[in-house]
């Protein structure tokens, strides 16, 4: 079958920009285009993080809203052909475009969900089952208890059993959500999902908590964790990049403010002047069980583009692990490129999100008629 000449740019584009990066990085330089369009701080949107976390494991917090002023081109990428379910694409867009349109704090939120899919048990949907008397699922682990946009699935796939019973899993559905909420920004498709995965029968919460990365971790743990989801240094730097959007939580950040190395100092790789912003919002951490929300992309934490990188490089990351990206000379160059370039970064990122998304699942997989329970 001959490719179509837009698919086949875009593929193009982006094995060409990999190499760019890659070699930019091996070479040691900058990228030579300076493009990046600056971000103007958004406020007012109501945010709460991914309800809590983001788009990284064990408690990272989320990415949060976007704005668009593009117009739709339902040609960058070809809607996927399931099999007695054309409309699929389409459902899926609208309703999760109208949710975020209503609720822009979503978009963040569905990254996430689709993030911590598939980082246990590959993306098969195991995050969506419900615990049961003799099971405690995924979706109750400790990073994942402030997992959200649950709904937006359940809205979808309610849709496609009326018009296409049993045709479209829950774990594609996770996968476009994902794609369209952040696409809901430029009123486009940002990557190419693919479409045929499998709903897995099995979830755990002891392999959520092993298996998810942590706010925590430093370079080297990251980046054997990637490695072990089939995933690379690139891969790492642009997927870090997702906490361009949403909030933080002053829970996962106290120590590294309050009592870093267990005397009450905080974590000298901070930038002074943010780190006595940071505590003083966290000032209250525990008052009236409030745990204060942070924008982890500080200033400009309603928009996805290249301004984490900016954050990153003035020594302004939240979290330790994204602080740690700075510690490796080829992810810190890597960040530069991103950052500097901003439609290197989209394509990278995209690119990266279409690895994730094809981390297989483990074991038997079935079409689940209700994403919370098995067949």
């Amino acid at each position: 079958m001959m490719m179509s000449s837009n698919k086949f740019f875009t593929t193009f584009l982006l094995l060409s920009l990999s190499m760019f990066v890659l070699s930019h990085i091996s070479n040691g330089q900058g990228p030579h285009h300076h493009d990046q369009q600056q971000k103007n701080p958004v406020a007012g949107h109501g945010r709460d993080h991914h309800q809590d976390d983001e788009g990284k494991g064990r408690g990272h917090d989320d990415h949060d809203d976007h704005k668009g002023n593009g117009k739709p081109k339902d040609d960058d990428h070809p809607p996927p052909h399931v099999k007695g379910c054309p409309q699929l694409e389409t459902i899926a867009r609208n309703i999760t475009w109208t949710r975020v349109a209503a609720d822009p704090t979503l978009a963040p939120k569905l990254l996430r969900l689709h993030f911590h899919d598939c980082f246990v048990r590959g993306c098969d949907a195991s995050i969506l089952l419900d615990s049961t008397a003799s099971n405690s699922a995924e979706k109750d682990a400790i990073p994942n208890q402030t997992v959200a946009g649950y709904e937006v699935v359940d809205e979808i796939k309610a849709r496609l059993e009326v018009v296409c019973p049993s045709s479209v899993s829950c774990a594609d559905i996770v996968a476009l959500a994902a794609r369209d909420a952040v696409s809901f920004q430029f009123k486009r498709p940002m990557w190419p999902v693919s479409i045929g995965r499998k709903d897995g029968r099995v979830s755990s919460s002891s392999e959520a908590s092993s298996n998810l990365p942590s706010p925590f971790s430093n370079f080297t743990t990251l980046l054997q964790e990637f490695k072990n989801k089939g995933l690379d240094l690139q891969d790492l730097v642009a997927l870090s990049g997702a906490h361009t959007i949403g909030v933080g939580h002053c829970g996962l950040i106290s120590d590294r403010l309050f009592n870093f190395t267990g005397v009450g100092d905080t974590d000298p790789s901070i930038a002074r002047a943010y780190a006595s912003l940071l505590r003083a919002k966290c000032s209250n951490l525990g008052a009236n069980n409030v745990d204060p929300a942070i924008e982890m992309d500080p200033g400009s934490g309603s928009s996805f583009d290249t301004h984490y990188y900016t954050a990153l490089r003035q020594n302004q990351g939240l979290f330790e692990s994204d602080a740690a990206l700075l510690t490796d000379q080829r992810s810190a160059r890597m960040s530069r490129a991103f950052e500097t370039n901003r439609e290197l970064f989209f394509v990278a990122f995209g690119q990266s999100m279409v690895k994730m998304g094809a981390i297989g699942g483990v074991g038997a997989g079935e079409i689940r008629r209700n994403c919370h329970v098995i067949n």
